[in-house]
């Protein structure tokens, strides 16, 4: 895929964006440009130029785009502040917010190499015990790091509202869900996550802090070193201010251990030997933070649901176009997935009331 070729590079009008990366950004075509992640999250690129020079690109997804979503401004912005702070994220170079150059804004980061882990073989293939064990410390004190930065200080003291956040999601995901029941498909409504989102609302704790809150904190999301050790925090598109709680719980509910009746996403990294307990991750994260994690139970329940709220979106969308209507693509696996979650999520709620 050449930034000096025909423009075949999906998301990039590759003759143009290799003439304004050259003039901003300073890399030398011809430029190579590989997509390392896409589908209906942000595109992100692995840029080569012709010195060896390695660089990295987020734009939008090419398809629907939500009003508030995939806004490349605001992560640029957050990156940019974060960077002299003790939360590893890659150094940003340039910001594109010109529609013509590729059709979409974008940004263009430093490469840090480093292992994205996804399941438990590449857990075993890249890491070895000791270092999965570093990896689980990381993780809990990058996010400790992430919650202590003073927002103000930084410049991200109007990135969100600070207060209400809880309420504020409560109302945003099951707006969602509302709205992505997919009409004729053959599948109910999961009616548990309705009932829920009433108890959520009923019993949600007060906020205690106001925090910057990545929203999807979790193993994949970062890049490790060969120690295991975090070198950089990926995916900030739906970052904020809010309730650093929110944070944790969802992080509990990805880190998976033996013995668990189901794991939130398919197959869990965090399965393999060498990786902590979710209670040294609590440790680390509250001995860091100095805080209170006595309500974390209430938003282990609100991260299981947000995440069906999250799954039911991804199945809609799916039905709706993704798939041309196919349901062999495993779509049943979606559906069977969001009441699973919803399950958890109740299991999770209902013993935090006992």
């Amino acid at each position: 895929m050449e930034g000096s070729g025909d423009g075949a590079v999906e998301g990039i009008d590759a003759l143009r964006t290799a003439e304004w990366l050259e003039e901003e950004v300073g890399l030398r075509p011809p430029i190579t440009f590989e997509l390392i992640a896409g589908g209906r999250s942000n595109l992100t690129y692995k840029l080569t130029d012709a010195t060896g020079e390695q660089a990295v690109l987020r734009r939008p997804p090419t398809g629907h785009v939500l009003p508030t979503a995939h806004d490349m401004v605001r992560e640029h912005r957050v990156l940019s502040a974060l960077s002299p702070t003790a939360v590893p994220v890659p150094k940003t170079r340039a910001l594109c917010t010109e529609h013509d150059v590729t059709g979409a804004p974008f940004y263009v980061m430093d490469f840090v190499p480093g292992h994205v882990i996804r399941d438990s073989a590449s857990a075993e293939g890249a890491l070895d015990e000791a270092a999965r064990q570093r990896a689980s410390e990381s993780l809990a004190r990058v996010l400790a790091e992430l919650h202590l930065v003073d927002v103000d200080a930084v410049g991200l003291g109007d990135l969100g509202r600070r207060e209400g956040y809880l309420s504020r999601q409560l109302e945003r995901w099951h707006g969602q869900f509302d709205k992505m029941q997919p009409a004729g498909s053959g599948f109910e409504r999961v009616v548990l996550v309705d009932e829920l989102y009433e108890r959520l609302s009923a019993s949600a704790p007060r906020q205690r802090q106001t925090a910057i809150v990545h929203g999807d904190y979790r193993l994949d999301n970062t890049l490790l070193g060969d120690d295991g050790a975090v070198r950089a925090v990926l995916d900030w598109e739906i970052c904020t201010l809010g309730d650093p709680l929110a944070d944790l719980g969802l992080l509990m509910v990805y880190w998976a251990e033996p013995g668990d009746p189901m794991t939130a996403l398919g197959p869990a990294p965090t399965m393999a030997a060498g990786f902590a307990s979710r209670a040294e991750l609590r440790d680390w994260y509250s001995e860091r933070t100095g805080r209170s994690i006595d309500s974390l139970d209430y938003y282990v329940a609100f991260g299981y649901w947000k995440l069906a709220c999250i799954l039911q979106g991804v199945m809609y969308r799916y039905l709706g176009g993704a798939a041309g209507g196919d349901r062999s693509g495993g779509v049943d696996l979606f559906a069977n997935q969001v009441k699973a979650l919803a399950e958890a999520a109740d299991r999770a709620e209902r013993g935090m009331a006992a």
